[in-house]
């Protein structure tokens, strides 16, 4: 067997270009949903990934706004930027690019932005919305990664209505807020949430349907830890320098042989990523859409 490779360079492509049928829609309407960054010190892998964003936000239309701040800006310095852009109708959301350097209070200033415009889905708030959401529809921003890893399955042909899905990893960007949509109804998974410290851990993946890999350890997934015919999502990254080529080599969770054992495979790079980036523009569009209903 070899798995059906998840490729979320064409999924994201085609999220992407249904984005820009409904931006153009809005701008006909005279709106122009605007997305914002916010980046504090010249970090080389920041810059290129905020680059990056901008670069595609401004391909399907959206205004591209950047806010930069030296590496030594102080807490308020940040804030007040936040502040500016919480009240700039024509900012409908934006993120504030991590890792912050170490004199700011990271979690005091992901707070300080309004949640309706928060990109990432991640601020208490709108977390908290979604557990209290099962049902219901879902009108807050919502975790962009998580949200990818549904989608790619979903835009696959993969029915996660009733699957076993076991996620490796407790983080705030995707372990800890991925069961709250994959349990809502309109998804219908059991999850199972296990981690680095889990005792036993293959025993919990061979159960699963479905594996999310977001550990963040090289290789920790194996073809001895897959039932066969599972999907398989890779979301973690080790990134190790490479003495040969003088360059860091990126790995993902999922070792190469789960290739054999799995039915469906996400690979990383080239699977999620392309994914999350995409749906945090779904979620400035979504939020501009939200503020033209209202101020109707």
């Amino acid at each position: 067997m070899t798995a059906t490779r998840l490729d979320g360079v064409t999924t994201a492509a085609s999220i992407k270009q249904e984005l820009v049928t409904r931006v153009a829609t809005m701008r006909e309407l005279g709106v122009t949903p605007g997305i914002a960054t916010v980046l504090v010190g010249a970090d080389p892998a920041s810059r290129l990934y905020v680059g990056m964003k901008h670069k595609q936000s401004t391909a399907i239309g959206l205004k591209s706004i950047q806010r930069e701040l030296r590496a030594d800006a102080r807490q308020g310095e940040v804030e007040q930027v936040i502040d500016e852009l919480n009240a700039d109708p024509e900012c409908h959301g934006f993120i504030v690019q991590l890792p912050l350097p170490p004199q700011l209070d990271a979690n005091a200033i992901l707070e300080r932005i309004d949640p309706a415009k928060d990109a990432d889905g991640l601020h208490p708030v709108n977390l908290g919305k979604l557990v209290l959401s099962v049902s219901d529809p879902v009108r807050s921003p919502l975790p962009c990664t998580p949200r990818g890893v549904i989608e790619l399955l979903r835009r696959n042909d993969y029915d996660l209505s009733g699957k076993h899905v076991a996620v490796i990893g407790r983080g705030v960007t995707i372990g800890r807020s991925i069961g709250l949509l994959l349990a809502r109804r309109d998804v219908n998974s059991t999850v199972t949430v296990t981690h680095t410290g889990t005792v036993d851990l293959r025993k919990h993946l061979l159960g699963a349907d479905v594996v999310v890999a977001a550990a963040g350890v090289k290789h920790l997934v194996t073809a001895a830890d897959v039932k066969p015919g599972a999907a398989v999502v890779d979301v973690g990254v080790t990134r190790e320098f490479d003495r040969r080529t003088g360059k860091y080599e990126v790995y993902g969770d999922v070792a190469p042989d789960v290739a054999q054992v799995a039915g469906y495979l996400s690979p990383n790079p080239g699977g999620v990523g392309p994914m999350t980036v995409a749906l945090l523009m779904a979620n400035v569009v979504e939020a501009a859409e939200r503020a033209m209903a209202h101020s109707v």
